[in-house]
């Protein structure tokens, strides 16, 4: 698929989080498909280097800025040189996240800690500069991809689950706060998805027939479809609340897991 002419973002800048790889990468894609000029973010400056430039060799208007959500207050410096540099930020998709397992009784405080610091703490400090802008223009979207464990407890994940937890629950309350202002604020959901982050959960070896059938040992469902997403999918969900098809949407979590936790 190429660039689309007279998209539904053309026009608009988009700020994408955790760029590199899996879901940032193909909504990063999907977004300047759809005409806008994206900002890829991420702190793997090799592999959002080399995304960003496969992606302008077919023609799509990606900037590759590396930074890390862990950098805290600082990352209001860095939502201000983007809009410096490239224009007024209209969509903010927080993707950006990292996965520790371990026990809650093994699990260490550096592993903790990072987990918050870039899935909760550093998506506050970008958010908040970003609606701060947004705020004043009286306009924007913002979409924060959760995760289905951020509502259904999982063995081993506590920190990752806990910190999801945080980010969807912020961006509910972030949405009620801006709703009067115009601007939306929502969370896709996603479960099992065809990334570098899911296949970390495999052991090795094998594929993605455990996720499918699930496990009464971890007290984990199956996937009544069958099959687990693909990165492609949950950017579409992503592009759909972004977009003025959504115009009427806020405060929403859209869960797209194939049915494995039923809905809760």
């Amino acid at each position: 698929m190429g660039l689309l002419e007279g998209g539904e973002f053309a026009g608009q800048l988009a700020l994408v989080t955790g760029a590199a790889q899996g879901i940032g990468a193909a909504t990063a894609r999907a977004l300047a498909l759809h005409g806008a000029l994206v900002v890829a973010l991420d702190r793997q400056a090799e592999r959002l280097q080399q995304f960003a430039a496969q992606q302008q060799a077919a023609g799509l208007a990606i900037q590759p800025l590396v930074a890390d959500l862990a950098a805290g207050e600082q990352l209001a410096a860095t939502v201000e040189q983007i809009e410096q540099s490239w224009g007024p930020i209209e969509v903010l998709v927080n993707g950006a996240a990292v996965l520790h397992l371990g026990a809650v009784t093994e699990l260490s405080r550096a592993a903790w800690e990072e987990s918050f610091a870039v899935n909760s703490h550093g998506l506050f400090y970008l958010t908040q500069a970003v609606a701060q802008r947004m705020q004043g223009r009286r306009r924007g979207a913002i979409v924060t991809i959760g995760s289905n464990a951020a509502a259904v407890p999982r063995v081993g994940m506590a920190a990752y689950a806990a910190a999801k937890a945080a980010a969807s629950h912020f961006t509910h309350c972030l949405g009620l706060e801006l709703a009067e202002y115009g601007i939306r604020c929502n969370v896709v959901s996603p479960g099992s998805t065809d990334t570098p982050m899911q296949r970390q959960l495999w052991p090795d070896g094998e594929d993605a027939s455990g996720v499918l059938h699930g496990s009464l040992e971890s007290h984990r469902l199956g996937i009544p479809l069958r099959r687990i997403a693909t990165p492609e999918e949950v950017a579409e969900a992503v592009l759909f609340l972004a977009s003025e098809r959504a115009r009427h949407i806020t405060l929403h979590d859209l869960r797209i897991d194939g049915g494995a936790t039923l809905g809760a």
